[in-house]
This record gives structure tokens, sequence and C-alpha cells, in this order.
């Protein structure tokens, strides 16, 4: 069985790291705006009816590689992701199940950086620490 995703889009905000309570274990949140991939015709006819034509996909990025993607991105940048689709529920406090649908990262490419991050450090792609 295959469980694979490739994804390319923006940051929508600014990543969020917390670390596990029992583990220490680093996590990154954050949701990437993948376009849709409409022709230029079929987006503007989209758009014209108030109709969506981009996703909004959760990614969870774990241990050093969150870190990494804490420090180093910001709202608006550009990310090629790699990972698995997973599907969480549980019972909410009214007993209805909810969903949450997310990927889960392997590998990340950083596509583009802040330019206060690259400007006031100097570093350039082949200097970030992972």
């Amino acid at each position: 069985m295959i469980n694979n995703i490739t994804l390319v889009g923006r940051l929508v905000s600014d990543p969020e790291l917390k670390y596990l309570p029992n583990s220490g274990t680093a996590v990154a949140n954050y949701t990437l705006a993948v376009d849709r991939g409409l022709s230029k015709e079929k987006k503007q006819e989209a758009e014209s009816k108030g109709q969506q034509t981009v996703d909004f996909i959760n990614i969870v990025t774990f241990n050093k590689p969150a870190e990494a993607v804490a420090n180093y991105m910001r709202k608006g940048c550009l990310m090629a992701v790699d990972g698995r689709l997973q599907i969480r529920n549980w019972k909410d406090q009214e007993g209805k199940t909810r969903y949450n649908s997310e990927v889960i990262t392997n590998n990340f490419q950083f596509l583009s950086f802040p330019e206060d991050k690259t400007q006031s450090s100097g570093q350039s792609d082949s200097d970030v620490p992972f």
C-alpha cells in the first residue's frame, strides 16, 4: 500500500513550535496554501463565482526538522513537503465524531526564505543546519 503526498505551497502563517510534555519532542504545526492547478480561465471563472482555488493543508513536522521549520520559515515562504496523510478522529464534548486531516512530513525543502532572515543573518539555502 502507498500513502505518499508531495506538496508545494506557501505558509499561511508562521509555524507553531511546541514540545511534547513527556518526551520533549519538538513538534511544528503549520498550514500550506496549495494551488489547485487550474488553468488561468478556470481559475478566473471559479474566483468570479466565489469558489476556492487553493487548498489549505495542515502539516506536522517532528524533532530537529520541526525546529528548523520554526526557526527559518515565516508566513508566505514557499516550501516543498513530502509525507504521508494521517486522519485522526475523536469525540467532542457533545459526543459527535470529529476528524482532522494532516500530512506528517518525511522530508521537506525550503524554496524561499523570509527576506529579513536572509538579509540580517547572511545565510543562504545551503547554510541551514539540518
